[in-house]
């Protein structure tokens, strides 16, 4: 009898048997699903290449941006200049890399124009409801009317050309974009039950949205915001190119351009440099954007 398992032996559980199983925090699983996705991590490998160029220009560049050298214009590649040198000669990568800087800087503020007064005035019009809702959608048709390119026209004949006046015009074309968007999705938030028990409680509107309805919709805004300064940055080029935007002697992408429109059979490589970094720009920010899209919608994390 004493070999036998004793009754206390055989009720003994396992040291690992009543722990419970912890799921993984939100904190750790979004940046392994992160890794994990494709689209994101290409994306943000190709921002940040456009990114750390425009940063770097602030401290570093390989010659002077603004030095003319003549002597030496539509110089080939060289050790000296590594992608030669433009009809002024000055240095393509360091014109490349101070373009990059003046298209974030303009795409940022042009797109933080757009989402602050769109979101602000999308989430009042879902707040409110009634004649307030339908006249900020009607101002926001309207607004429509106006692309990026005709204001820039504009507001180019009242102030004249510059960056301030592609900011501006970008910037006004951007929050009809977000007014649409926030007013949507808001408007689904608050049709859920938390939102309808928080009515219920006595909260205020202003509260709600605050509490409930933003944080529950700023995903959506983020990834619209990525893909909106994409947009932004074609645009500023474009409006560079027509010369409605950034003016000489700042360099800018759509400026580098159109200076070379009138060398392409002599030098094309002066139309190329600056294409690709438009291209690697907007391909990075669209393939940020559609890995952001994936990533916040919950259908997909649990797939991931």
């Amino acid at each position: 009898m004493s070999g036998l398992p004793t009754a206390a032996a055989d009720a003994t559980p396992p040291a690992t048997a009543g722990r419970p199983r912890t799921a993984p925090s939100v904190a750790t699983s979004f940046p392994r699903r992160a890794l994990r996705h494709r689209s994101f991590v290409v994306g943000g490998l190709l921002y940040l290449l456009v990114l750390g160029a425009a940063l770097l220009s602030l401290f570093w560049t390989p010659w002077p941006v603004y030095e003319i050298d003549m002597a030496h214009k539509l110089y080939p590649p060289s050790s000296a200049h590594w992608l030669g040198t433009d009809i002024l000669g000055r240095d393509i990568v360091s014109l490349l890399m101070v373009g990059a800087r003046t298209s974030i800087v303009v795409g940022i503020i042009a797109v933080g124009i757009g989402l602050t007064v769109g979101a602000s005035v999308g989430l009042l019009a879902a707040a409110r409801r009634g004649w307030v809702e339908e006249l900020i959608m009607r101002l926001s048709d309207f607004t429509f009317a106006f692309p990026a390119l005709l204001s820039a026209i504009m507001l180019a004949a009242v102030a004249g050309p510059g960056m301030v006046t592609s900011i501006t015009a970008i910037g006004i074309f951007q929050i009809p974009i977000f007014v649409r968007i926030t007013r949507g999705s808001a408007n689904a938030i608050w049709a859920r039950e938390f939102v309808l028990a928080a009515r219920a409680s006595g909260k205020g509107k202003f509260r709600i949205t605050i509490e409930h309805v933003l944080p529950n919709i700023l995903s959506i805004l983020i990834v619209q915001a990525t893909i909106q300064f994409a947009l932004a940055i074609l645009a500023e080029a474009a409006l560079s190119y027509l010369g409605l935007g950034t003016q000489p002697p700042q360099p800018s992408w759509g400026r580098m351009l159109n200076d070379a429109q009138s060398l392409l059979f002599q030098s094309p490589m002066l139309a190329v440099y600056p294409g690709l970094s438009i291209a690697t720009a907007v391909l990075g920010l669209n393939l940020l954007g559609d890995g952001l899209r994936d990533l916040f919608d919950p259908r997909l994390a649990r797939e991931r």
